[in-house]
């Protein structure tokens, strides 16, 4: 069955083909077949190959196929080939199940769409590229999964191109991530050149073999890859596409911030950590750039207006809770976190578009209120997702990823409790963003009129996610309570052995980090449930009113950088409108004309005038061989 493994990522790019050939002629009930059906018989496939992994592990507990060779020149022939072992199979178990869930959502969200065949040709080419890229057993290879997303991103960013604000926002992600991209495509260079190739174990193990720890060329390797990552990732300082990306249709939203596209940087790291290992410096840049980024994102989440932007915010810092857990050498807890993110992400995103759906459109969360009773479906939802997310101690999966990541902060961070602290810190604030979104949704006063209604498509994905947000973290619990690492054990033969950690201090570390989570709850509960007059005014203050709309702006980083790059790029294009570099091929032209011309001029037709230069050319000509 494992010889099947190339058929996951074929069938979604199959789907993707048909529904690009037939030029929208097909009939929306057979889009929606093609479109989902594609997606459903690739996640039962991943799903029995995986049961079968698991049931039957191959030798070396990995398997790979090779699929082609692309070509031979010298010592360079790259392969395309599938690699699987535990890391790629749940890659690919979350992507093929979770994104099966948001195109079967999709298919009623989008329903009357005037673009709805080509939304779901980008949607099936999107997983197909995502696929590739987590299942690719050489980096070029990743690297074509790497640029097909990209391309996704923009397509489907932009997706209602009819609205400008949308192709801004498209073209920023795609410029953005191009800078992370750039630094991969040259990390590839150098490994090829440094190690003769890019299948990634020969190329780990030849890294280890070849290079010292802290030497000079791993360090710059490593930084390389880790410019990619974070560009993918929406990571300090790379991280102002992922906002704007909000322009795309909800499930687009769900795809890209639970399976796809933003995942891809810490599998990138999380696949070549043998590499990163070589390069303790960029290491403890990972676990920096992490923690600031998770700090950040959340406190500019918590002044959001707009019920998508801050989940996308939320994204930004929990995948700065992945950076953090890869940067202290917590693989397994990294990746983890990247499943029971999947889930609760996944769900709050389609609950939300549940919620905008049947409000004509509307996403101010000071615009709804009173929802509890009347959407029930997307309250429940959306309550667990956020419970998930704010880390709801013992019963929520979102509560024993975070825990697994702040107890290695705190024993792999080199004895510097920073990396803990901006982790508790921001699991407070966390609890306090997304709650503050549930009680201002979902209680208080309606304000916008409900419509409409939902059908199976619409409640079936949520209910599920709903199941996974809160049972899939007890695959891993922390020593305090059962020690049970089915997970960390699941991929020791990746990352290594896990390390258990016990003891009184954990457990207190452990409490501390649940009473903050719930300390946000209860802050978020008194604040905006039944805020107080003093509480208002102090909120309104000029001094705080400036302080808000500071991280509303995301901390000022698009004035930054529109002040610093993009600003001066567009004086200096317009400056150069008709471009410098034409005028010296211009210069050569006219210099070539003029030289016709001249010469034109001498073609008198005069037979005594040629006989004369003849000869004079002659005498010239004998006279310099005299005189030499």
């Amino acid at each position: 069955m494992l010889n099947a493994i190339w058929i996951v990522p074929a069938i979604p790019l199959l789907g993707a083909a048909i529904l690009m050939i037939s030029c929208g002629l097909l009939p929306p009930r057979m889009v929606g077949a093609i479109g989902v059906g594609s997606l459903a018989l690739s996640a039962i496939i991943a799903s029995i190959i995986g049961i079968n992994f698991m049931l039957a592990p191959p030798p070396g507990n990995s398997f790979t196929i090779i699929l082609w060779r692309w070509m031979t020149i010298g010592s360079f022939s790259p392969a395309a080939g599938v690699y699987l072992d535990p890391l790629s199979l749940v890659m690919m178990l979350v992507v093929t199940v979770v994104g099966f869930l948001i195109l079967l959502y999709s298919s009623e969200f989008m329903r009357g769409d005037e673009g709805y065949n080509r939304f779901f040709a980008y949607m099936n080419l999107f997983v197909a590229a995502m696929l590739v890229l987590v299942l690719a057993d050489n980096l070029l290879f990743l690297y074509v999964g790497w640029e097909g997303v990209g391309l996704c991103s923009y397509l489907l960013i932009g997706f209602w191109y009819q609205e400008p604000a949308n192709g801004l926002a498209a073209r920023k992600a795609f410029i953005v991530t191009r800078i992370g991209d750039t630094g991969l495509m040259i990390g590839l260079f150098l490994l090829f050149t440094q190690l003769g190739t890019l299948e990634i174990q020969p190329l780990m193990l030849r890294a280890n073999q070849s290079w010292f720890s802290g030497s000079e060329i791993a360090t710059l390797a490593a930084a390389l890859l880790l410019i990619g990552a974070i560009g993918k990732s929406a990571q300090i300082p790379l991280q102002i596409w992922l906002p704007d990306a909000m322009a795309g249709p909800t499930p687009v939203s769900a795809l890209i911030h639970a399976a796809t596209m933003v995942t891809a940087g810490v599998y990138l790291i999380a696949r070549t950590h043998v590499l990163l290992a070589l390069a303790p410096s960029v290491q403890m840049a990972v676990a920096a750039i992490g923690a600031a980024t998770l700090l950040v994102a959340a406190f500019a989440a918590l002044n959001q207006h707009d019920i998508k932007r801050i989940l996308a915010y939320s994204t930004i810092s929990q995948i700065g809770y992945m950076f953090l857990a890869l940067g202290v050498g917590a693989w397994s807890a990294a990746i983890f976190h990247f499943m029971v993110h999947a889930f609760f992400k996944a769900l709050l995103f389609l609950a939300a578009g549940a919620i905008t759906m049947r409000l004509h459109h509307e996403h101010n969360i000071f615009r709804m209120g009173g929802l509890a009773r009347r959407l029930p479906v997307a309250f429940w939802s959306f309550l667990i997702g956020a419970a998930s997310l704010a880390a709801l101690p013992l019963v929520t999966a979102g509560f024993y990823s975070k825990e697994m990541i702040l107890s290695a902060a705190w024993a792999g961070g080199g004895g510097i409790p920073i990396l803990w602290t901006a982790g508790v810190v921001t699991a407070f604030v966390t609890s306090l963003y997304i709650f503050r979104a549930v009680f201002i949704v979902f209680f208080g006063e309606p304000k916008t009129e409900v419509s409409g209604h939902y059908d199976l498509r619409i409640t079936l994905p949520l209910i599920v996610l709903s199941v996974l947000a809160l049972t899939a973290g007890f695959v891993e619990t922390p020593g305090g309570l059962g020690s049970i690492t089915i997970f960390s054990k699941f991929m020791a033969s990746v990352f290594g052995e896990p390390s258990i950690t016990t003891g009184s201090a954990e457990t207190l570390r452990l409490m501390i980090a649940s009473l903050l989570s719930l300390a946000g709850i209860g802050l978020a509960y008194v604040l905006y449930m039944h805020p107080s007059q003093q509480f208002v005014a102090w909120a309104d203050s000029p001094a705080i009113l400036r302080w808000r709309q500071f991280l509303f702006a995301g901390w000022g980083f698009d004035r930054l950088y529109n002040g610093l790059i993009v600003q001066p790029f567009l004086y200096v294009t317009r400056i150069n409108r008709n471009d410098v570099v034409d005028h010296l091929y211009q210069g050569i032209a006219s210099a070539s004309r003029l030289l016709h011309q001249l010469l034109h001029r001498s073609q008198t037709g005069r037979i005594r005038w040629y006989a004369g230069w003849l000869a004079a050319g002659s005498i010239v000509t004998i006279a310099v061989a005299v005189l030499r």
